[in-house]
This record gives C-alpha cells, sequence and structure tokens, in this order.
C-alpha cells in the first residue's frame, strides 16, 4: 500500500465507512495518516483484580482509570424491569472475580465469549456487589496480538455519525504496517535532524500509537515542526519573489524633498511619537529600494498610523508618483478621506475618493496624487504606472486575492499593510513572515484611559439608567454594539442580542425620549453615511449598530461604548471596539454585558478590563481560545496548525531557521509532497479570499 493509494484501498472497509471517511475530507491513505487524534486517555495503569479497591477515590475530580486482564467466567443478557437489556459478565484473573455490565449492547455476546481472555479499560465503582469497572474498553486478548483499545495510551478521533473513533483506530493500526515505503515529512529529516527531532517515519507511528507520553511529545514537536516549516518555507518564498521584482522606477529624494517632508512634519499640530518616528523612517527607507517594499505596519488603537501612512503617501508624492489607500469600508473611507485632506490642506496635494456611492471621475483619479477607496476600486477600470505605494489599511479584513488584484492596478508598487489589530509576535512571524515589520507601540502624550467595567445582567438596567444621564448632563454620545443584525432562529443563537431588536425596545423603553440610530451592513451606503453624519454631528445621541463600528469610525463626542453578549467577541475585537471611544479630552467608559456566568467567561472579560494593551490582550485570546480569534475572520494558516501551537516561538523559530536553510541548499521540486504542498497552501490561500 501506497501513501498515494485511494482511500478505497482500506482492507476489510465497507463503502459506507469509506464514504464516511471522505466526508472528512480523507481521500487517500496519506490524507487518513495525517488525521491526528484529538486527545488521548491513558489506559496503562493494570491492576489485579484484587487491588481495584485501592483505586477507588469518589472524592477525586476525575476518577483514576485503570486496566484489569482476566478470563471470561461467563457472560450473558439479563432483562431490568423497565425492559433494558443488561449485559453481565464475570470476569476472573487468579486474584479475584468482578462483575462488570454493559447497558444495551446485546451484539457483544457475538464478540466476548465464555473462556476469553479480555482486556477491560475504564475507572473504579463500588456498589453492593463490592468494587468492579465501569468499562470504557474492552478488548479480546488474542495470543501476542498488541492491544490498541486498552491497557495502554489510547488515541482518540474526532467521531461523525456512523464512524467511531474505534473504528478509525482499528483501521489505523492496520493501515500503518502496511505502508511500503517510509512515511516521509514535509521538512526532510536531514534538517529535522540538525534540531534534534526525530525521524519522520516514527513521529506518524508514535503519533498515532505512542507507547510513553515521552514518545508522544516527541512525535507532537516533529509534526508540528513541519506545520510550521511549510508556513515559514511558504513565507520565504514569497519574499524571494518579490525582492527579484522591480519598481517600475526608483524614487529618489534630493535635499529639497528632504526640507519639504522636515518642514510638514515639523508644522502638524502634534509631535510625533519616537515609535511613529521609527515606522516613518523605515517607509522611507523602503521607498528607496530597487525592488517592491512590503511592509507591515502594526500599531495598537489610536497609536497613530494614519499619519504614519500619510507622511509615506507624501513623500510619494513628491518622488512624482502617486499612492492608492485601500479602506475595508466606506465608512472608513470617508473618514479617511476627510481627514487626511485636511492633513495636507496647506500643501499641494490632490485626493480623490472611489467607493461604491461616491466615484471618482477618471480624470480626477489620473490626476490625484492619491486614491482613497475601497473594494469598489477593485472592479473600476483605473490603471496607472505611475502608482508607487499601495496602503492596504485593516489588511487582515482583506483576501489575498483582493490585495493582489489590488495592487495589480499599479504594476509593481511599494506595499505597505496598516493594522489595528494587535497581533502576538509568534503568529506575526510565522504568517507574516514574507513582510518587514514595523510596530508602533507607543501612544501620544494626553491620551484619555477608558474605563472599563463587566455588567451583568442584574445591574443592567441600573447602567442604562446612569448612561442616561450622562447624556443629559454632559451632552455625551453612546455606542451600543450587538453581534448580529436581526434574532436567530439558530437554537445557539436565540439568546445572542441583536440590533434590530435592541433599537426597538430600547428606543421605547430606557432610552425613550432620546434620538436613537440604527446602523448595520444592510443599510445602502447613502443611508450609513447620512446616518454616520448626524452622529458626527451631534443629531443622534445613542448609535445601535453591530460590529460594522469596529474600525476608524471617529467620534471625539462618543465618550461610552455598551457591547453586548461580549462573550461572543475575541479580545482583540472587544479592544478594537473599545477605540471608538476616548477620542476627546473627556472621560470615556466601555461596558460589557453578558448573561453568561461561566467562569472561564468571566475570567476572560475581567482580564479585558484590567488590561489596556491590544497585545497583551492577543496574547492572552491567543492562549485561551487559539489562533482562530486573533483577527475574528478566517485567515490562511490559521486553521492549519493541528499539531503546532503559535505560542511555541521556540519551535518556530527552528522551523524558520530550517526554511531558511532549505533555499539555500536544496530546490523544492525534488520533494513532491512538499511542492504539492506549498502548491496546494497557496492555492488555498487564494480560495479562502
Amino acid at each position: 500500500m501506497h501513501l498515494s493509494d485511494k482511500i478505497e484501498a482500506l482492507p476489510k472497509t465497507s463503502a459506507i465507512t469509506t464514504s464516511r471517511l471522505k466526508s472528512l475530507q480523507i481521500e487517500t491513505i496519506e490524507d487518513f495518516i495525517n488525521y491526528f487524534p484529538s486527545r488521548y486517555v491513558d489506559y496503562s495503569t493494570i491492576v489485579a483484580i484484587s487491588n481495584l479497591k485501592h483505586y477507588f477515590n469518589p472524592a477525586d475530580d476525575e476518577l483514576k482509570k485503570v486496566s484489569v486482564k482476566g478470563t471470561v467466567v461467563s457472560i450473558k443478557n439479563e432483562y431490568t424491569r423497565r425492559g433494558f437489556r443488561l449485559q453481565k459478565a464475570v470476569i476472573s484473573d487468579g486474584s479475584g472475580e468482578i462483575e462488570v455490565v454493559w447497558f444495551n449492547q446485546q451484539y457483544l455476546l457475538s464478540i466476548i465469549h465464555t473462556g476469553d481472555m479480555l482486556a477491560l479499560s475504564g475507572t473504579v465503582k463500588f456498589d453492593r456487589m463490592g468494587y468492579s469497572i465501569n468499562p470504557l474498553e474492552y478488548e479480546v486478548i488474542a495470543g501476542s496480538k498488541q492491544l490498541i483499545h486498552t491497557c495502554t495510551i489510547v488515541p482518540i478521533y474526532s467521531e461523525k455519525v456512523g464512524l467511531s473513533s474505534r473504528t478509525i483506530r482499528e483501521k489505523m493500526f492496520s493501515v500503518l504496517p502496511m505502508i511500503e515505503e517510509k512515511i516521509s515529512a514535509l521538512c526532510p529529516d536531514k534538517l529535522a535532524k540538525k534540531h534534534n527531532l526525530i525521524q519522520a517515519d516514527e513521529a506518524y507511528r508514535s503519533i498515532h500509537f505512542p507507547m510513553s507520553f515521552e514518545k508522544l511529545e516527541s512525535s507532537r514537536k516533529r509534526l508540528g515542526f513541519d506545520e510550521l516549516f511549510v508556513l515559514h518555507l511558504n513565507s520565504q518564498i514569497i519574499r524571494q519573489r518579490w525582492q527579484s521584482a522591480h519598481v517600475i522606477e526608483g524614487f529618489s529624494f534630493d535635499e529639497k524633498d528632504k526640507a519639504q517632508i522636515k518642514k510638514f512634519t515639523a508644522s502638524l499640530p502634534f509631535t510625533l511619537t519616537g515609535a511613529q518616528q521609527r515606522a516613518v523612517d523605515d517607509i522611507f527607507s523602503d521607498l528607496a529600494k530597487t525592488y517592491p517594499a512590503n511592509r507591515l505596519l502594526q500599531g495598537d488603537v489610536g497609536s497613530g498610523k494614519t499619519i504614519v501612512g500619510a507622511l509615506g503617501a507624501y513623500a510619494t508624492k513628491l518622488a512624482g508618483f502617486k499612492t492608492l489607500l485601500m479602506a475595508p469600508t466606506e465608512i472608513l473611507a470617508f473618514q479617511h478621506y476627510e481627514s487626511i485632506r485636511k492633513l495636507f490642506k496647506k500643501e499641494d496635494i490632490s485626493i480623490a475618493l472611489y467607493t461604491g456611492s461616491q466615484k471618482a471621475s477618471a480624470s480626477e483619479l489620473e490626476k490625484a496624487d492619491m486614491i482613497i477607496g475601497t473594494h469598489a476600486l477593485i472592479g473600476s477600470k483605473f490603471k496607472s504606472d505611475r502608482v508607487g505605494l499601495v496602503i492596504i489599511d485593516e489588511q487582515h479584513k482583506f483576501g489575498v486575492a483582493q490585495r493582489m488584484e489590488f495592487k495589480g492596478k499599479a504594476g509593481m508598487p511599494h506595499h505597505l499593510s496598516m493594522t489595528a489589530t494587535p497581533i502576538p509576535r509568534t503568529v506575526t512571524l510565522t504568517l507574516y513572515g514574507e513582510l518587514d515589520i514595523s510596530i508602533i507601540d507607543e501612544f501620544p502624550p494626553g491620551r484619555t484611559l477608558i474605563k472599563s467595567h463587566v455588567v451583568p445582567l442584574a445591574k443592567r438596567e441600573a447602567c442604562y439608567e446612569w448612561i442616561v444621564t450622562q447624556i443629559k448632563q454632559e451632552k455625551s454620545q453612546v455606542f451600543l454594539v450587538c453581534p448580529l443584525i436581526d434574532e436567530s432562529e439558530s437554537e445557539t443563537l436565540k439568546d445572542v442580542k441583536a440590533a434590530k431588536f435592541e433599537f426597538e425596545k430600547l428606543s421605547k423603553g430606557p432610552f425613550k425620549g432620546l434620538s436613537v440610530g440604527l446602523l448595520h451592513g444592510r443599510l445602502k451606503s447613502k443611508e450609513k453615511e447620512s446616518i454616520m453624519n448626524d452622529f458626527s454631528a451631534g443629531k443622534i445621541d445613542i448609535l445601535i449598530s453591530t460590529p460594522v463600528v469596529e474600525v476608524g469610525v471617529d467620534i471625539p463626542n462618543a465618550t461610552i461604548i455598551v457591547i453586548e453578549a461580549a462573550e461572543r467577541f475575541g479580545l482583540a475585537q472587544l479592544h478594537q471596539l473599545r477605540g471608538r471611544v476616548g477620542r476627546g479630552e473627556k472621560k470615556s467608559y466601555c461596558y460589557v454585558f453578558t448573561e453568561k456566568v461561566d467562569d472561564t467567561i468571566l475570567k476572560r472579560l475581567q482580564f479585558f478590563t484590567k488590561t489596556s494593551d491590544g497585545f497583551a490582550l492577543a496574547e492572552f485570546d491567543l492562549k485561551s481560545r487559539g489562533s482562530g480569534d486573533i483577527f475574528g475572520l478566517k485567515q490562511h494558516g490559521l486553521s492549519r496548525l493541528r499539531l503546532a501551537s503559535y505560542t511555541d516561538f521556540e519551535l518556530s523559530k527552528k522551523a524558520r531557521d530550517a526554511a531558511s536553510s532549505f533555499l539555500k541548499t536544496d530546490v523544492l521540486e525534488k520533494y513532491p509532497r512538499l511542492y504539492n504542498k506549498i502548491t496546494e497552501f497557496e492555492n488555498e490561500k487564494v480560495s479562502n479570499d
């Protein structure tokens, strides 16, 4: 049997089982052996029946799991008064006997017979019959055949209806010895060996059937290393491609240009922080390169990324080129347009806006030094060979294909991505290894600290009353954010707050007499623009919204934000939402509402209210909720780590070093499996868009 064989080649496997395996995206034998256990149960403690009493402790939160081996003295069916069928077996191992009971598993009588040697694994119980076992697993002992369901560390696989973990385990045990070729890993063994990692063939066998937890950890580390290796290798290949390209024309700045940039920077109504200045220097250095720069600018909410990007655009204009700035929403595009126009009102810079509802003409686009747009610009006919810099704001909101198509409007420009979503360092280096990174980790002086509180259900009405008082006495404005637009019919989402329902309830209830607005993604562009203009002008006291206001909305007079069903959001997204207030001089407040009383949820939300550092929040979320919550959207690479962890910085560094060494000394095409995986990965990134 070979890794490339179709899953139909599995011996003694029905068409129904094959079909169910395919529903798990298992098409080949290679896919099958890469279907890793989700967890393991330790049944390796084998005890004599007479010693079972020493393993019974009902005070323990988790009962000790043990195994016994013995001869089946008898096995039979019995009926309860309610008509339930019991299967009862008496097992003896020479030191004693126990009675073991199963419920409604009549088929066992065709598998287990009197006189069989039987292994049982489970937890110890005590009743009127004495000490015995709750049989969680059983296995008939046949000669020297290795036990895989009992008496060892047992792998547990994610199940599908009609396809049990036991069945998958049996199939896996039978197929591994039948594979004729050595099971190779994605990273060549010679590179893994340099980092003291075990061989791939051994890792595959031990990940499924580990003889010890030490062996299991070694296997996880080796195969996790391979997952990270592929991500880093892909990033470095992309970086090589970027650096092998050439910009249409190199940027050059004479002394006059430098003096003009310095004069403009000095004229700003604030002084750049040290972190902002370092980011500006990085971008200016990029613009002087002869190959397209590709940089990620990370900065927490309110750290001042926009001015850094604007200075890059200013330098691009002085060099005789255009800048394209792409925003994920019309709200943010309009805001960038207005704020950047004000910033450059005394400078000779022409700025055009292109969105779904407001499209600059072809001549305006041609004359503009800077074009600010949304997805609509991708579909436009605009194209120019004079674009020198492309800026993607909130770059995680765009797919890979969208970003590439946007850059395609401009030939081969320099590229700057910006994000206010704090990304942990381990994730940044793994997912965005092809990018140069600049981090703004300082805040402008005088930034208002937002007071944050978790509001339990019992205190909700009191919070509403306080909000009304703040609006009337302090002329404050309020954001109220709900996860959904409409109430859901889904059982799991019925209790999740919906913006339309809350708008109807609150505007007629605690907020009666106040001006309440409703904003969500289904509204037409002009409606959204009108509502945001009214809110900005102070005509709306309370804006009830979906997370459409998560990025870029800047209303200095908004001092309170209420986040409904806060447990539905990752901490990074909660932090983004909190950043909608605290933009003026008034004290600002963030109230997170939850009706859940789960300790884990409350611990997360309490951590959020006590922490204003977005990077600390992202690290906490990464460790507690997993990587998929970092961005709030599915990102390429995030779903690919089944064994590795983004928090394992040491293993990630080893994988990055191995990828670098591979590209220097080897050829990808020599390794068909690795080549196919990289190709599959690149295709997946595009299809995810």
